[in-house]
């Protein structure tokens, strides 16, 4: 008996092992075909166009011109002088933003790590090579009608320049250092490597600001006349520093890098720090001769001690990009976005209130995270007005200038249009619609 219920034994086992299998492989096939789906639905999603990232963009693109060509009459709305934060003042910060949420969206699946980082070398050599054209010298604005730069004074350094320094670094960031599988309740765990290399360009950038001694320095100012003339008739300023860790425009660790490594020719020639009250500067832009000596100096607002911070600013938009694009929910993608966004004012706030100033010029510490915090703040009401409740067509001027933000930035930095604008009069050439806007609206 014991003999027969061994052999049943065997044989409903034998016929057990033969039908698991099978009910194995069923179930691994619908496992792997409900996988299938899943990753095809979540790839629709996160390949799906995100309107409120380009209606961001618009509005970055907006703001710019309005700053532009409004900003002389309105110094409100003007960039800040020195410290301080004025609208202008928040527009290259959008534009680093954006560049950082961009990424994330193309850099989500890296086949080619390698091929990937030459892509990003290029695009940026090209809006770098881009901006050297446009905000070189080589075009001389509506006033003259002519072009070319003498290349020992071309500017090397501007607002593309910077995207493109900020644009490698986040790409650096995001193509080589690696990172977790998101997991909702540790987002910040899965990215600590970008925020170490946050922490590692903030502390470059404290170091030199406040470590480096910045001596005495002088240059020559080849368009204005004074008592101190040299033999080739340019006249030579003198500004006095011997100090370390000063914030002020005249003896900045940031000036001093740039005019060392970049040389003062090549440096921004009209800084916005002459409105301020030292410097008496005339309304034709003129700096009268009794003036402090580092008013007539040049000064670069994009300059490369600066970039650094600027660089972080794109790798915190970045961090937006991962929330988007790893985060399905809106409720979790938005409470992930107000929640940093907050924490970045309030540090931002705390560090301005124990003495290190919002300045744009030098892009603080605590200008950056208030600005981050602030184009974070914005980017949540617009992905909630655009991509949540479905307000499309409110925006859909700044959605279409976002998705053309490049040609947009090229015609008006160009000033090609004002001056296609200025090709249309009645009988003589300075009745155009821009001088009548100036001479009508601007001046009164």
């Amino acid at each position: 008996m014991s003999a027969i219920c061994s052999r049943s034994s065997l044989n409903f086992r034998g016929k057990m092992a033969e039908i698991l299998p099978l009910l194995n492989n069923h179930q691994d096939e619908a496992d792997e075909e409900l996988q299938q789906q899943q990753q095809l639905v979540s790839e629709k999603i996160s390949s799906r166009r995100i309107a409120s990232l380009d209606v961001f963009r618009g509005l970055s693109i907006f703001l710019m011109v309005l700053v532009d060509y409004a900003g002389s009459s309105l110094p409100v709305i003007a960039h800040s002088p020195w410290n301080g934060l004025h609208l202008a003042d928040f527009v290259m910060p959008l534009f680093l933003f954006a560049a950082g949420i961009s990424l994330a969206i193309v850099y989500k699946k890296i086949e080619n790590k390698y091929e990937a980082t030459r892509k990003a070398i290029v695009r940026a050599a090209e809006l770098f090579l881009l901006g050297v054209f446009l905000q070189g010298g080589y075009l001389h604005g509506i006033t003259s009608l002519t072009y070319g730069v003498d290349v020992e004074r071309i500017r090397l350094l501007g607002i593309l320049q910077r995207i493109a320094i900020g644009y490698i670094a986040a790409a650096v960031c995001e193509i080589w250092l690696s990172r977790q599988t998101c997991q909702k309740a540790a987002f910040f765990r899965n990215y600590i490597w970008h925020w170490c290399a946050v922490f590692f360009l903030s502390a470059i950038y404290i170091g030199l600001t406040y470590g480096l001694y910045v001596a005495d320095w002088q240059f020559e100012d080849l368009n204005s006349f004074s008592s101190l003339m040299s033999e080739n008739g340019s006249t030579i300023h003198t500004v006095k520093c011997s100090i370390r860790g000063d914030l002020g425009p005249a003896c900045n660790a940031a000036g001093m890098i740039d005019r060392y490594v970049l040389g003062i020719n090549h440096l921004y020639q009209k800084p916005v720090y002459r409105n301020l009250k030292e410097c008496n500067i005339s309304k034709g832009g003129q700096v009268p001769e009794s003036s402090p000596s580092w008013c007539y100096a040049p000064f670069e607002p994009e300059g490369i001690l600066s970039s650094l911070t600027a660089s972080v600013a794109c790798i915190i938009g970045l961090q937006y990009g991962h929330i988007l694009t790893e985060l399905q929910g809106h409720k979790d993608r938005l409470c992930n976005w107000s929640l940093m966004s907050i924490l970045l004012l309030i540090l931002g706030s705390l560090l301005a209130l124990i003495g290190i100033p919002l300045n744009k010029s030098l892009y603080t510490i605590s200008y950056l995270l208030v600005t981050s915090a602030a184009s974070g703040i914005t980017f949540c009401a617009l992905y909630l007005l655009v991509d949540v409740y479905g307000w499309r067509r409110v925006a859909f001027v700044l959605e279409w200038m976002g998705k053309h933000s490049l040609s947009i930035f090229i015609l008006v930095t160009s000033n090609l249009i004002v001056i296609a604008i200025q090709g249309f009069y009645w009988k003589s050439p300075a009745n155009n619609i821009i001088y009548w806007i100036v001479s009508h609206i601007v001046q009164k």
